[in-house]
């Protein structure tokens, strides 16, 4: 027999990130979950995938003694697969979509959803890049999604990655900024019992819209840092992987970026770190690389070849393996935040 949920979620697009937010969402006992995707293996990529995923916990199967998760959360009702958009959003209370990276692609879809939408549903968008204010430019202002439409990036795999990037834009009233920090931030972590555990999830609110966000720009600027030094030479695909997890890896899991540098300045904190090593940051901060994706292809080969030779095919029992070290990383993580 099915019941109401005081969250009900439509969540639009099942992809990798899709999947693993629907995982999420289940994981607190108040939502429903209606999915809409309009490729036709969309169940076959739920039952096939969310098992391994998703904890057998007692808030995400509501009885202990329950073997298939999947047939029992369809017949409580706390998923659903929508044939249409149209039947996926009209009770929502929270939309969230996940379609293609592509500002157009995203702006057709909001304003298609604002057609069959609730008027004071929340409207939230898992790009990793793509600000609010763009993705409902096309919208009629009428409807209010510069009021209710943010960013919610999750970091992949949402599932388990505890940031959540909360960006409002322009015009998003506080009490939708609010509202999604405070749903996040109560959904229980992995391994949970009924909803009964400690802070997982940390929610962060940006002040200003920018490409990427800042989790991806800080990840990215590495990125292309590291691309540079390995096709310029200086070092291995494989040799640089093991300065970052030797080094700054260690470091900025516990403490973070500031945090760490504030430590290392010793009594004068980050003021007096900075001052000593001026010269050195400002010689590093001239000479980055200053490469670009869609242009020279040395380095990219270069980067390509050696990571695959280093690493191999990337296959589930590999990701699977980091997952669980990504796991232990955020258990010791949570001894600190409380602090």
């Amino acid at each position: 027999m099915s019941k109401e949920y005081p969250h009900q979620i439509a969540l639009l697009g099942l992809g990798t990130i899709g999947l693993s937010m629907l995982a999420m969402h289940l994981r607190r006992p108040d939502t429903s979950i209606t999915v809409y995707d309009p490729r036709p293996d969309t169940e076959t990529q739920i039952r096939t995938n969310l098992p391994s995923i998703l904890e057998f916990t007692a808030s995400a199967t509501a009885s202990g003694s329950e073997t298939n998760i999947v047939d029992h959360l369809f017949k409580i009702s706390r998923l659903k697969l929508a044939p249409t958009l149209q039947e996926a959003v009209t009770k929502a209370t929270i939309i969230q979509e996940q379609s293609p990276e592509v500002t157009v692609s995203k702006q057709a879809l909001w304003k298609e959803v604002m057609r069959f939408a609730k008027h004071d549903a929340h409207l939230w968008s898992s790009s990793s890049g793509i600000a609010a204010s763009a993705q409902g430019a096309t919208c009629d202002p009428a409807d209010g999604v510069g009021e209710r439409l943010l960013v919610a990036h999750p970091f992949n795999p949402p599932h388990i990655m505890p940031l959540v990037e909360v960006v409002p834009g322009p015009e998003t009233a506080v009490e939708r900024v609010e509202f999604v920090k405070g749903y996040f931030g109560g959904i229980p972590g992995p391994g949970s019992v009924d909803g009964q555990t400690g802070a997982h999830y940390r929610p962060v609110t940006l002040h200003k819209e920018v490409p990427g966000f800042v989790g991806n720009r800080l990840a990215f600027a590495l990125l292309r840092e590291a691309c540079s030094l390995v096709g310029e030479g200086v070092v291995s695909a494989r040799d640089l992987d093991a300065i970052v997890t030797a080094s700054v890896g260690p470091r900025w899991a516990g403490s973070g970026v500031f945090e760490s540098y504030h430590a290392g300045g010793g009594e004068g904190g980050i003021g007096a770190f900075l001052q000593k090593l001026e010269p050195t940051i400002q010689d590093v901060w001239d000479d980055l690389g200053q490469i670009g994706i869609q242009g020279d292809q040395a380095w990219r080969e270069m980067v390509v070849r050696q990571t695959e030779e280093a690493y191999g095919p990337s296959t589930a029992e590999s990701r699977k393996k980091k997952e669980e070290m990504l796991r232990e990383v955020i258990e010791m993580q949570k001894k600190t935040w409380a602090s």
